[in-house]
């Protein structure tokens, strides 16, 4: 079984925070406190990943909260493993990640989209990262002007 690891419960907190701010500086919203209850813990057994099973369900759920807003796959329609690759250079999964993803747990998925994030080397994050944003902003006029271009 896959495990979460402290980045995704982190991220999680994060969003909950902004989702839901603190009304006084110092009270933090349900969610957060569940969630910051196992990012101590990890924090403090210095355990970079801790078994989806084993969480409270208050910090589960809020985790799943969190997770459904994500993206869902990190495909970009650029899929090498029809072609034979064992690694998809346009997202970086395996053909097994490719093939199983309907039937993944968001645990597994996870792991999946941190394992790719790390490695960087697929399409999506560079050749074509603008199909990556989907609908998003360019950050910076640079950007902006190297998709105009690449566009040509």
């Amino acid at each position: 079984m896959a495990a979460l690891h402290i980045t995704d419960v982190e991220s999680a907190i994060n969003w909950w925070r902004e989702r839901s701010p603190s009304p006084d500086g110092i009270t933090a919203c349900p969610e957060v406190r569940a969630l910051g209850t196992v990012y101590a813990l990890m924090v403090y057994y210095h355990e970079l990943e801790c078994d989806e099973a084993t969480m409270p369900a208050k910090a589960r759920d809020a985790w799943l909260a969190w997770y459904a807003s994500t993206p869902d796959a990190p495909c970009i329609a650029i899929c090498s493993t029809s072609q034979g690759d064992d690694i998809c250079k346009g997202c970086g999964r395996t053909f097994d990640e490719v093939q199983h993803w309907p039937v993944m747990t968001p645990t597994e998925k996870r792991a999946t989209w941190r394992r790719i994030t790390m490695e960087g080397t697929a399409w999506r994050f560079n050749k074509y990262a603008e199909r990556a944003r989907e609908g998003t902003v360019p950050d910076s006029p640079a950007v902006a002007t190297a998709a105009i271009e690449t566009s040509r």
